[in-house]
């Protein structure tokens, strides 16, 4: 039987990355040793889309309140890459990681499968 998901996000830059995760979004995480954090993620669900290009996979970290959540990641020195948008399935914007990718902050629209997790409104 399938008890979770595990993750793997590959990057030039894995230690700013890793410190992102435990001191910005400060994440529950273990040393799984010799530093390698293995992060515990809050509940999750999965959407599987129509695609005609490419197939690839996104991130998304969920939210009940995107406005105040980037509220508070503004005040630990996160940037954002561009304004919310309303992007139909819930409202939609991309921070910057410390390797200067992207992660997507999403409050969803939609009902959730998930307790506690409200659409927007």
């Amino acid at each position: 039987m399938i008890n979770a998901v595990h993750i793997v996000m590959y990057t030039r830059n894995a230690e700013a990355i890793r410190a992102f995760f435990r001191d910005v979004l400060e994440l529950p995480n273990v040393d799984a040793g010799g530093g390698w954090l293995i992060f515990a993620l809050p509940p999750g669900e999965l959407g599987i889309h129509p695609h005609d290009g490419e197939p690839h996979h996104q991130l998304y970290l969920m939210c009940n309140d995107i406005k105040a959540t980037m509220d508070d990641l503004r005040r630990k020195g996160v940037e954002f890459m561009q304004p919310v948008k309303d992007a139909g399935f819930g409202l939609l914007t991309a921070l910057q990681l410390p390797d200067g990718e992207s992660l997507y902050l999403y409050q969803p629209k939609h009902a959730s499968p998930l307790p506690g997790v409200s659409p927007a409104a």
